[in-house]
């Protein structure tokens, strides 16, 4: 299964990472020179978690951010007693 929430669409993007030498100008130097480019990948915090959908407990996907802004709703916990033995 892929790295997407399910609320909000959050996916692993890509980007580059950039490695620079030298020193910057405004310290006295002649200016910071880019010595190399490489590809990278953000990922988001994907969590699995279960959710009430549709009236339904399922478990989904959802990132940290859409946990905290209150989209996903937990199922209630479940209030299991086992029965007493009448023995």
């Amino acid at each position: 299964m892929s790295r997407v929430c399910h609320f909000t669409g959050r996916r692993t993007k890509s980007g580059n990472t950039i490695v620079r030498r030298g020193k910057a100008r405004y310290l006295g130097g002649v200016g910071r020179k880019i010595t190399g480019i490489t590809k990278r990948k953000f990922k988001p915090n994907i969590q699995t978690v279960r959710a009430v959908i549709d009236g339904k407990v399922v478990r989904v996907k959802a990132s940290a951010k859409a946990i905290r802004m209150g989209l996903v709703q937990k199922p209630l916990k479940r209030k299991y007693k086992p029965e007493e033995s009448k023995a």
